[in-house]
């Protein structure tokens, strides 16, 4: 690194006034003004010396300009706000937190060596990848960025704006992620990027292979990573030379990577000053002075020696530092780390607003108590330390309604209910229930009998026998029309995967009917409810008496009605339970996940929510329960082993679980990862959006 650039990056030096220690006098009495600057007790080349710069400036504001020597970006922060210089320029994550904390305002930033005043931050990703094909296909309804969840990242480094803040604070702030820990610790952005990611994802050190941008790409061109964190130049600037040996020996061809649209741009050095101290027309006297520098050659030669750039442009915080401090905001801790980065002695306690829950209340509890969702809303605000309060809905849509426009925070909702939301209106996911197996799904199947050639082709070891291409012409068991795993599922994953071709109006639900009758035949099974062979009992009962060849159902559906260790528990209609073969799960219908819009609530908030959401799992009620030699009946807490005997049963985590939600526990959950491949399955039938639309609507 040259001298000039080592100055300029680490310099946070800034433009005004006196080695003077006190607070500044009025710049109109004095004429001064002062710049907050790192100088060096000796310059080798005199060309670099910031002085020459004051020096520039006093004659072209014909004003006294002074160096106020600074040691730290804490020092420059504190040198404008307590007045002890004008300006400084400053690196962008510093003037966020002066911009945002403490009031100050920038009057212009350097240029880089394109012009612009910024660079923009990609994910890049392989042209061959899913994540590549979703930005390439023209489909608004298929989102690179929500395909990201449980890939393995490349970042640059911990704490890297490009690499790591920025990605990570888009998708925290979309709702792509959820933070994972202490809002208010930076170490939890670890954890998120992991549990968002994998465990795989990497987050090198200094001097290690794949650190920093040219390390990011490497892990990503060497089949490490799946997306590599970076900025507009990275890709281009080491493999894009046009004389392809200068590019690194680790490179693909370019056109290889794809970058994915841009999420945000870091700023490039700012020139920031407090308004308190400088007046609006000392501002544009120095605005003008720096802006004009590369009109003529002496100022030119300065910018470049001195500050390594080729320009300055006027600018203000909020247009210049904006779109950075609107991603990194949502890093967890972020305010706390940088205030202690740079030595602030203040911390930011960021406020919870009013928490509500859209939920379907009853007109009377009194009759099961324990069942009435207040105790979870009392929970949930004993954990926040703020009010929450129930907003009664009617129905799936109006929950998704509420959500949209901001009437309701969080709501538990049906996964075709969620699936809308979040394709149709941006909706995320915080979290889902589990099932009683501890899963947050169940897998659907097509299952058949073990001596029929679908069976045979899957069993046989024998790639090119496809059980699914053999389903074309047979006789198939649906559990009813649109259910999940009887029908839209299989259905999705045959018309997605071509083994089926739509029959009729595309988007027309109808169309489903008549695509089923022609890739299956005219005597496939879709029963009205009540009729014999409905549900999934019915459907294993078609198979099983065989008026169908193929019966779509859960993973749980034969071992629940035939696979009894006690036969007489069976249904009479049941085989022994080794005639049924079931064929690889097509897609998972996913449990009811907690939805949010992520325009409507900030991190610290929702982040709060699923901290309490979770809590729910750490109780227990118990009765007799022996500790230490006594016995006690109460709330046990798993966490902490203790156990309170105060409070009502129903206010215990465990029970608010069973009794209000009816399930095990809640587990953290991202949109993609629970509902994307429900997504891809359900998005592939004619018409579902337009019917969903409709069953949905308020």
């Amino acid at each position: 690194m040259t001298q000039r650039t080592l100055i300029a990056t680490t310099l946070i030096g800034i433009i005004l006034f006196s080695t003077l220690a006190g607070c500044l006098d009025s710049e109109e009495d004095k004429d001064v003004i002062i710049i907050a600057y790192e100088v060096k007790q000796d310059y080798e080349n005199p060309d670099e010396n910031p002085q020459i710069m004051a020096d520039y400036l006093a004659a072209e504001l014909d004003m006294d300009v002074e160096l106020y020597p600074i040691s730290s970006e804490g020092a420059i922060i504190e040198a404008l706000r307590f007045g002890n210089a004008h300006i400084a320029f400053m690196d962008g994550a510093a003037a966020w937190i002066g911009w945002q904390q403490y009031g100050l305002d920038a009057l212009a930033a350097d240029q880089k060596s394109d012009g612009r005043t910024y660079y923009n931050a990609h994910a890049v990703v392989l042209k061959d990848s899913e994540m590549a094909a979703a930005y390439l296909d023209d489909d608004a309804t298929t989102d690179p960025f929500s395909l990201l969840a449980g890939k393995t990242s490349c970042h640059t480094g911990w704490l890297k704006s490009a690499g790591m803040l920025l990605p990570m604070g888009f998708l925290i702030g979309n709702g792509y992620a959820n933070v994972v820990g202490d809002p208010n610790d930076i170490e939890s952005l670890r954890n998120t990027v992991t549990n968002f990611f994998n465990e795989d994802a990497s987050i090198p050190d200094s001097g290690t292979t794949y650190y920093g941008y040219s390390g990011a790409v490497k892990c990503l061109s060497e089949g490490v990573g799946d997306v590599a964190f970076a900025k507009d130049s990275t890709v281009p600037g080491y493999c894009g030379n046009e004389n392809a040996v200068d590019n690194e020996a680790w490179c693909l061809p370019e056109d290889e990577y794809v970058m994915l649209p841009s999420y945000g741009s870091a700023p490039s050095h700012p020139v920031m000053y407090n308004p308190e101290f400088v007046t609006d027309d000392t501002k544009i006297k120095i605005q003008n002075a720096l802006v004009g520098m590369k009109d003529n050659d002496e100022g030119a030669a300065i910018l470049d020696s001195v500050l390594g750039t080729p320009g300055i442009v006027a600018t203000d915080a909020a247009t210049h530092l904006g779109s950075y401090g609107g991603l990194i905001e949502d890093i967890p801790g972020i305010n706390s780390y940088y205030s202690d980065k740079y030595s602030i002695n203040e911390t930011v306690t960021p406020t919870i607003s009013e928490i509500r829950i859209a939920f379907e209340l009853k007109d009377d509890y009194t009759g099961s108590p324990e069942e009435n969702p207040q105790a979870l809303a009392d929970f949930i605000a004993a954990k926040t330390g703020v009010e929450v309060k129930l907003y009664p809905v009617t129905s799936e849509g109006a929950i998704i309604e509420a959500l949209r426009f901001g009437n309701a925070d969080i709501a538990f909702m049906d996964g075709g209910a969620a699936w809308v939301g979040w394709k149709q209106y941006g909706l995320s996911t915080m979290a889902a229930d589990m099932k009683s197996d501890g899963r947050t799904y169940y897998n659907a199947h097509a299952w058949v009998h073990k001596d029929s050639e679908m069976a045979a082709a899957y069993l046989d070891d024998d790639d090119s026998t496809d059980p699914f291409a053999l389903l074309e012409g047979k006789t198939s068991c649906h559990t009813g029309w649109l259910k999940s795993a009887g029908m839209l599922l299989p259905m999705g994953y045959l018309i997605s995967n071509g083994y089926a071709d739509v029959v009729g109006d595309e988007d027309d639900i109808e169309s489903l009917r008549d695509t089923i009758h022609a890739y299956f035949n005219e005597d496939a099974s879709i029963p009205d409810s009540g009729t014999t062979y409905y549900g999934y009992s019915g459907a294993v009962k078609c198979l099983s008496e065989g008026v169908g060849d193929v019966a779509f159902a859960k993973d749980s559906t034969v071992d629940g009605y035939c696979g009894n260790e006690d036969t007489s528990l069976n249904e009479d209609w049941c085989l022994p339970r080794d005639e049924y073969v079931a064929l690889p799960a097509f897609g998972q219908a996913p449990s009811h996940p907690v939805m949010y819009n992520p325009e409507m609530i900030n991190v610290q908030t929702r982040t709060a929510i699923l901290n309490a959401l979770l809590a729910l799992n750490n109780e227990m009620y118990v009765v007799d329960y022996e500790m230490q030699g006594q016995t006690y009946t109460g709330c046990y807490n798993l966490i902490t082993h203790q156990l309170d005997s105060e409070s009502d049963e129903n206010a215990c985590g465990g029970n608010i679980l069973t009794n209000v939600l009816g399930t095990p526990g809640l587990v953290e959950a991202n949109t993609q990862e629970h509902l994307g491949s429900y997504s891809s399955l359900i998005g592939s039938i004619p018409g579902i959006t337009a019917y969903f639309d409709d069953k949905y609507s308020s």
